[in-house]
């Protein structure tokens, strides 16, 4: 197994290779690159970036997961994924100084492919590492912050590694894209009223499953550039699907959940949904009557392992099968957010207690603007862990 020879690697040459690959920064690409990439690359060249381009970014997330509290370390589903990790990168290394022949690029799409499946429960896996942590003791709040600000840097870092294996693996390899006009995992034309559709039919099965009743959708749509045609961009339909269907389960639940409280019979108000699209930005508002977040509770919704759903299924309990969901775990706003701040975007939540809320995506219009946004493994970084200096200087809690 992969992770056998992982555990037989030298220790001491892992470091080394942490500690050399890590002190590169990571080479953001935009939109507009990717897009022409996969029209105009070829498998050699991809294969000569995603050498040198990978490992740096697996290695400075191990990097910085060294930074975190000793305790955490030391949790078995988080041994598994810095081991995850560790592998992933030695046998990255292994191309460092292969040519670009046919045969060496094969096998190179074949790891990829290797670590894409090893690391398909990351998420799942760091977030039950994070209760074994919290139940074996009570989380200081300095290691609170720590945690937080590492999982941001660490899940976003994470999207754009998943983001360049696929498009080298569906542009270079045998996989063949999820539709015939997608350039590997992007779409350089994406019809964003179908996917909100998409996601709003998807939200709505579920929702229907479990409270037997959901709010219909009301879409209002303005292409300010040219009305006369549907709203695309180019972008991955994938992470706008994960943004709109989590922002749409929320949606959705408040207001059944708040109409059963209010004892209202009526037909539900709608989740009301309004797509502009300007010459910079693309923004998506999502309004609903789910009686609103209280001021007490907004700055939690954004953090990790937050949620007022059910508590998981622990990943180790012997009955159950299958990853364990992210509901449950408070994953996804968060997530949410990363997915829309990676290519230049941003995920804002705004609140009116007792009527309702309004979440507000914006996503880059412009290719060449869509720029990855991404951690740097750098003395700014390693201070933030060091120090303590986010600890309350103010009277009044938090």
């Amino acid at each position: 197994m992969h992770l056998t020879r992982f555990l037989r690697f030298p220790q001491q040459s892992l470091a080394h290779l942490i500690d050399h690959y890590a002190k590169y920064p990571p080479t953001g690409l935009t939109m507009k690159r990717i897009v022409e990439f996969a029209r105009e690359g070829d498998a050699k060249q991809s294969y000569l970036f995603l050498r040198n381009e990978l490992p740096v970014r697996l290695a400075s997330m191990m990097k910085e997961m060294g930074h975190l509290p000793p305790r955490l370390l030391e949790m078995p589903s988080v041994k598994t994924v810095n081991g995850w990790y560790g592998t992933s990168l030695t046998e990255l290394h292994t191309f460092k100084e292969l040519p670009a022949t046919g045969d060496s690029v094969k096998k190179f799409t074949e790891v990829l492919q290797n670590i894409r499946k090893r690391h398909s429960t990351v998420i799942e896996t760091l977030a039950q590492g994070y209760m074994e942590f919290s139940d074996q003791a009570a989380i200081k709040e300095y290691e609170e912050s720590q945690i937080q600000y590492f999982l941001n840097r660490f899940y976003l870092s994470r999207i754009s590694i998943r983001l360049l294996i696929y498009q080298h693996t569906m542009c270079f390899g045998e996989e063949v894209p999820i539709h015939p006009t997608h350039l590997g995992f992007v779409d350089p034309n994406c019809l964003v009223e179908e996917i909100i559709k998409d996601a709003f039919e998807n939200a709505q099965f579920l929702c229907e499953g479990y409270y037997l009743t959901a709010p219909p959708l009301e879409l209002r749509k303005i292409n300010a550039v040219n009305a006369e045609e549907p709203i695309a961009i180019a972008y991955v339909p994938s992470h706008l699907y994960h943004i709109m269907f989590e922002l749409f389960k929320n949606s959705m639940r408040a207001t059944v959940e708040h109409a059963e409280s209010k004892k209202i019979s009526t037909p539900l108000p709608p989740v009301v949904v309004d797509v502009v699209k300007a010459k910079e930005d693309l923004t998506i508002r999502i309004s609903d009557r789910g009686g609103g977040i209280p001021r007490s509770k907004a700055d939690k919704i954004f953090r990790y392992m937050y949620s007022t759903a059910p508590r998981p299924v622990s990943l180790v309990d012997s009955q159950h099968s299958g990853p364990t969901p992210l509901a449950g775990f408070g994953y996804g706003l968060p997530i949410s957010r990363l997915y829309a701040r990676y290519f230049n975007g941003d995920l804002e939540i705004h609140s009116i207690d007792g009527y309702g809320t309004d979440a507000y995506i914006y996503l880059q219009a412009v290719e060449d603007q869509a720029s990855e946004w991404l951690p740097i493994c750098n003395r700014a970084a390693y201070e933030y862990y060091v120090s303590r200096k986010y600890q309350s200087d103010w009277t009044k809690k938090k």
